[in-house]
């Protein structure tokens, strides 16, 4: 399993007493989603190690979990690594709503100035997401938020947005 064939769920902040227990941070909307879990990637050297869950309990954003077979030496090497599902697990999203990797590569329409160019990346700011669009080697940042998305079209992948207004216009 590689990283592109994965999302990032969250991290490992902290061991947690003294029986190889760890705590998760939980970077999704709903962590009650993710309370069956039986396995999780972890991000060892750069690379996706699996790890299978004994027991998990969710408190929040945060989770105490007990992995198989993990001495509290190797609960504390594993703190700060990056905790991944594979995309397949991604609950499926509809109407206005989608995840920030799958819109990559896709046409973003303004309903004024049309075709704007094609969305390079999504930058994450903790204030505000922006879509990064490249149109003609000239980037334009849009915020990421619903009075500006208007339309999401997953079949021709295409996101239909209302910027505001002389925004684009600084950028071209």
């Amino acid at each position: 399993m590689t990283k592109d064939q994965c999302y990032q769920l969250g991290k490992i902040t902290k061991p947690f007493g003294y029986k190889g227990q760890v705590v998760f941070f939980l970077d999704v909307d709903t962590p009650e989603d993710y309370a069956r879990l039986d396995s999780v990637f972890v991000e060892v050297k750069g690379l996706l190690v699996p790890y299978f869950i004994k027991e998990l309990k969710i408190n929040g954003n945060k989770a105490t979990v007990t992995f198989e077979d993990l001495s509290a030496e190797e609960a504390q090497a594993l703190v700060g690594s990056n905790l991944f599902l594979p995309l397949d697990l991604l609950p499926k999203l509809d109407g206005n709503r989608f995840y920030f990797h799958e819109v990559i590569g896709w046409k973003v329409i303004d309903n004024e100035k049309g075709d704007i160019g094609t969305i390079a990346s999504v930058i994450d700011y903790p204030a505000q997401a922006l879509f990064q669009i490249m149109k003609n080697d000239k980037e334009i940042l849009i915020p990421i938020i619903d009075p500006v998305i208007k339309k999401v079209d997953r079949k021709e992948k295409t996101i239909h947005i209302e910027a505001p207004n002389g925004l684009i216009d600084l950028y071209l």
